[in-house]
């Protein structure tokens, strides 16, 4: 029984975006890879590929008999109609964009061209899948294992439409099936008999607890009723320097950074001088030594500083008489005048924590006044897609160890995006560093785009980036490691001191 977080907004593949929602989809499917219990990536439903010599064309072999959890057979056409739906503008794919690697998904995605047969994704036969790609792409085989490629069951959302996801109607392929979706308590997992691996599952029954409070989840812990807390945000700080006495609690670096963005489609921070005095107002030093206290280490670059051969850009730092004047040149000088904005933050006692902590900052150093908005997990993703915020807490965590991972999600249009900030010189950086093939120009071209995004227009903050924290009894619990995505497999945790019923 694990603490994972809030309540899902979603199963679905194609509109997940969140990484609790991501660890509940990675139980019940499996793409052509996936990453195991040490981050590695590892053949999924894919047995092995072949790779072109230019780097442009995968082919992909699955294994043999694969089946859905109803008994169909799983085959290549699967994934082309599942990464087929994700591209449909119907389907709503917050996420699409990380298909547009692939030939012509981009076009098709955006209406531009309307024969599919025209996007290279093709199935060869019913156990393999050709996939043809815009240019070569050196984290590809992480992306086919990452939540939007999942393969979904075409022939049960036919039937049930936007409902499959409900117990007793999701047809799955991994490791585990749905029993129970409680709202607001808990999903109930048993593993999945047509799994291909199944005899490799080691915990057969699973629940998934849906918590938003820091203390409801270490009381759930420490009381015996959870036996792994899974989302960091859910360690409360203040109980970190007794726990990091004790063997349960597990940290490690790895690519994920908080930060708070700009809605820049409406004043007053459609202003780059404003979002700019925001930012070199905040002293994350203080933020990371007195509100998160596990280690955390501040952050002025989006990108951390943890991918071999990247110098991510160091953007703007605390410095409050440059705040002040950036703010005097937007036009209200000592914060006269300035109109009442509101950061908004989903229920946390540890975003709460830090939220408080800005909105003094922002008083004390531009006298400017900032109202705080709690919201519950759906309505806080809700008004981040329609952009009906001022300044929103967020975090992104790697969905794959390339720069691309944070930066491409700020490109125009990209439903990521969530700040309504468009720049023609990032997009056409970005673009060019699709393009380039020489290792170290493509990461000269993400840092100059990296540089626009943090310090000449920025339409965002990077306040910390994370550790990740697992608090376990490591005298019960193997299968658990810190990882560079913190990624903590389900299937690959096995319980030391008694066999799983």
């Amino acid at each position: 029984m694990f603490v994972n977080g809030p309540e899902p907004q979603s199963l679905d593949p194609a509109l997940i975006s969140g990484q609790s929602e991501g660890r509940l989809a990675y139980c019940l499917f499996e793409g052509l890879t996936r990453l195991d219990a040490g981050g590695n990536v590892i053949p999924g439903a894919a047995e092995r590929w072949e790779i072109s010599p230019d780097g442009k064309i995968y082919t992909f072999h699955l294994r043999p008999n694969l089946r859905w959890s109803d008994g169909q057979r799983l085959t290549a056409e699967d994934f082309v109609q599942s990464w087929r739906r994700v591209l449909e503008p119907a389907t709503g794919a917050v996420y699409a964009e990380v298909l547009f690697v692939i030939d012509n998904a981009q076009h098709y995605q955006r209406g531009e061209l309307k024969d599919f047969s025209q996007v290279g994704i093709k199935a060869l036969d019913a156990d393999t899948l050709q996939v043809r790609l815009v240019a070569p792409t050196p984290y590809f085989i992480n992306l086919v294992g990452f939540t939007t490629y999942l393969p979904t069951p075409t022939n049960s959302i036919r039937q049930h439409g936007d409902h499959w996801t409900r117990p007793g109607r999701l047809v799955s392929n991994g490791a585990y099936l749905l029993q129970d979706w409680k709202i607001n308590d808990r999903l109930e997992f048993a593993a999945n008999p047509r799994y291909w691996d199944a005899d490799h599952v080691n915990l057969k029954r699973v629940d998934a607890l849906t918590v938003t409070q820091g203390n409801t989840a270490v009381n759930l812990y420490f009381t015996g009723q959870a036996d792994l807390i899974l989302d960091r945000g859910l360690i409360l700080p203040q109980i970190l320097p007794g726990l990091k006495t004790r063997r349960d609690l597990h940290i490690f670096n790895f690519l994920g950074t908080y930060f708070y963005r700009f809605n820049t489609s409406r004043a007053p921070f459609n202003n780059p001088l404003i979002r700019k005095a925001f930012s070199a107002a905040i002293d994350r030093r203080a933020i990371v030594d007195k509100i998160t206290l596990g280690g955390e280490l501040p952050a002025t670059s989006l990108v951390p500083d943890l991918i071999k051969g990247y110098q991510p850009y160091a953007g703007i730092g605390y410095d409050p008489a440059q705040a002040r004047a950036w703010l005097a040149a937007a036009g209200y000088p000592d914060g006269k005048g300035f109109p009442r904005v509101a950061v908004m933050y989903n229920a946390s006692q540890q975003h709460a924590g830090i939220a408080v902590e800005i909105q003094a900052m922002w008083q004390r150093e531009l006298n400017v006044s900032v109202e705080l908005r709690q919201v519950e997990w759906t309505a806080y993703l809700q008004a981040l897609d329609s952009l009906d915020y001022d300044i929103a807490r967020s975090s992104w965590v790697g969905d794959y160890p390339d720069p691309y991972t944070f930066l491409g999600c700020f490109t125009t249009g990209f439903g990521n995006n969530r700040t309504g900030w468009s720049n023609a010189d990032y997009d056409a950086l970005l673009g060019a560093a699709g393009r380039e093939t020489d290792p170290a120009k493509r990461f000269a071209l993400l840092r100059d785009a990296e540089k626009i995004l943090v310090h000449d227009e920025p339409p965002l903050t990077p306040i910390f980036f994370y550790v990740g924290m697992l608090l376990y009894d490591p005298d019960k619990f193997g299968g658990l490691h810190g990882t560079p995505l913190d990624d903590h497999p389900i299937q690959d945790i096995y319980r030391k001191d008694r066999r799983q019923p």
